[in-house]
């Protein structure tokens, strides 16, 4: 068993040394310098003489019909390879972008109804005369109730795929928007909330995991922020329903920004029929063969492929160098390990800092916010809430681009201070001024600051980071975790905060959310590891390691024997 294992080591840190060198044709100019370096790489790796021909690693003479020949020699269809290798690039990436995007479809459902509710709400309470109590109670219920849908998406993603996970989810959304869309009284929209809270825990949560576990390492953050710029979008088009509708009468135009809602769940089963399962996942199941096939449609060569699929047998416990017995992911979660517990202290904290820094309260009661800054007209209102998802929709396009060129912890830093700048100059605006036109520009300016900062890192990184850092076999059912703390936060905000601003005034609130954002720094500071451009399984060995202290937790290259000397117990 131990020689198996040290041959596959072998032959995997070899075919890593192979692709280096065939990297460097396409970097270096000098062909006597590619030369030169294959020859050395080829000394190192093994290669040796066959009567005129060379022999290659696994023992088959290196000809004008292998798949590999020497770099240095005379390639007739050269030319035709490298189109083939730019054409296969290309296909890869849009195919990769276009399956980020149709899973992040549900994301926009929760978007949505958090932009819609900030505006429905105002009619809702007109038409079916609800007190402040039942409007806190109708806000926040489905961030409360969508824990259930991501404690159950979790294990069911497990079961069944995460693909089709994400078709429950709009299943069960459509059902609680229609029932919403038609409710007669206030407890039959709230059915209607429960049943949309219970699909959006489902798709909230397994997109992220769907996205990182199918994404190339070099564009895994840019495409897992996908989810929060559709979550953006979402509010962005829940604002401008409320405005577009709010001229109907009561009775009718809330349920027409509700009924809005069941649309996008509407071309979530169109995407079922383009996007596959997550390799990943198809490992687990032991089905190598339909996760290569994936994985051949994500990776830009038919090594890096081999590589990954290596990566991710010997991370699921399924290679036959593997010989341990699983506990069961309850036990392990209940009693984590040391290396698993940083994982669930760093996930489940930032998800929770996500929300009680007040994200939910700014978005959600933007309106109250403006009418406390002196804002009285409805109409007036509603079109500031849209510069709000404006703003909030325009800044997730910087977290774009830098989140993998500059990483994840500056963007936290970036985030998390500009928000306590923000939050806390809210708070000084509604206290120390009287409401007239200089304080109403004031607070959408913080305001739109605020969600500015929060798109910038907090709000996508949060995301990024949860399916990110926990171990294959854990991954969906420990970020469901986090998912029920983010949602559990999100509703004891969105349930209190008029109760809180009754109590200590909206400027006091915004002065406790201010506080907290400055924790949020602190907890970055010491508990977020560096996780940008390391593939999962390196990122799985970097909190394995206990020789790491501080704040800085990096990783270089892993070698992949490391991996599976730590994935595997051997016999003497």
């Amino acid at each position: 068993m131990r020689a198996a294992c040290n041959a596959k080591v072998s032959q995997l840190r070899q075919r890593k040394q192979l692709q280096q060198v065939q990297r460097q044709v396409g970097s270096k100019h000098n062909l006597s310098e590619v030369t030169a370096s294959y020859k050395e790489t080829g000394d190192r790796m093994g290669f040796q003489q066959h009567g005129n021909r060379e022999v290659g690693l696994s023992g088959i003479t290196l000809g004008t019909k292998n798949k590999y020949k020497r770099m240095h020699s005379e390639l007739p269809d050269g030319d035709d390879e490298v189109l083939h290798q730019e054409a296969r690039r290309n296909s890869t990436r849009k195919f990769v972008i276009a399956c980020a995007t149709f899973a992040s479809l549900n994301n926009v459902l929760l978007g949505y109804d958090v932009g819609v509710m900030s505006g429905a709400i105002i009619f809702i309470k007109e038409d079916l005369k609800i007190s402040e109590v039942k409007e806190e109670f109708l806000v926040g219920i489905l961030s409360v109730v969508s824990l259930l849908g991501s404690l159950g998406g979790g294990k069911t993603s497990d079961i069944i795929g995460r693909k089709w996970t994400m078709a429950i989810a709009a299943v069960i959304f459509q059902m609680g928007s229609l029932v919403m869309t038609l409710a007669p009284s206030f407890s039959i929209l709230m059915v209607g909330r429960l049943l949309a809270g219970v699909g959006i825990g489902f798709g909230g949560l397994i997109a992220p995991i769907y996205i990182a576990e199918i994404s190339p390492n070099t564009s895994r953050g840019f495409l897992t922020t996908f989810p929060e710029i559709f979550i953006n979008l979402g509010i962005l088009l829940g604002y401008v329903s409320n405005y577009a509708f709010s001229g109907f009468s009561a009775h009718i135009n809330w349920r027409i920004m509700l009924a809005v809602g069941i649309l996008p769940s509407v071309f979530i089963g169109f995407a079922l029929f383009i996007i596959p399962e997550s390799p990943r996942w198809l490992v687990m199941q032991n089905r190598i063969e339909e996760a290569r096939s994936v994985l051949m449609k994500t990776n830009e060569s038919d090594g890096e492929v081999e590589e990954r699929l290596a990566e991710i047998q010997q991370a699921a416990g399924l290679s036959n160098c593997n010989e341990y017995e699983e506990k069961p992911v309850w036990y392990e979660l209940l009693f984590p390990s040391p290396s698993l517990r940083r994982m669930m202290i760093t996930g489940i904290g930032i998800q929770c800092f996500q929300q009680i820094s007040g994200i939910d309260a700014t978005v959600y009661y933007s309106p109250e916010i403006f009418k406390a800054a002196g804002i009285e007209d409805n109409a007036k209102i509603l079109a500031a809430t849209v510069a709000v998802g404006m703003t909030k929709t325009l800044f997730i396009l910087v977290a774009i681009f830098l989140i993998d060129r500059k990483g994840r912890r500056p963007l936290l830093f970036v985030s998390t201070i500009g928000m306590t700048i923000c939050l806390f100059s809210i708070g000084a605006s509604l206290s120390l001024f009287s409401q007239g036109p200089f304080v109403i520009t004031l607070a959408i300016l913080f305001v739109c600051g605020n969600v500015a900062f929060f798109s910038v890192g907090l709000g996508p990184v949060c995301w990024v980071l949860t399916s990110e850092i926990f171990p294959l076999r854990l991954r969906a059912q420990a970020s469901s975790l986090g998912a029920v703390g983010n949602r559990v936060c999100s509703g004891l905000v969105a349930m209190s905060f008029l109760s809180v601003s009754r109590a200590i005034t909206v400027a006091g609130a915004f002065f406790v959310f201010s506080a907290i954002s400055s924790l949020a720094i602190v907890f970055v500071y010491m508990l977020v590891p560096e996780t940008k451009g390391k593939s999962l399984e390196q990122i799985e060995l970097m909190f394995k390691n206990e020789q790491e202290k501080g704040s800085e937790m990096e990783l270089g290259d892993v070698e992949v024997e490391q991996l599976v000397q730590d994935k595997t117990v051997l016999p003497n």
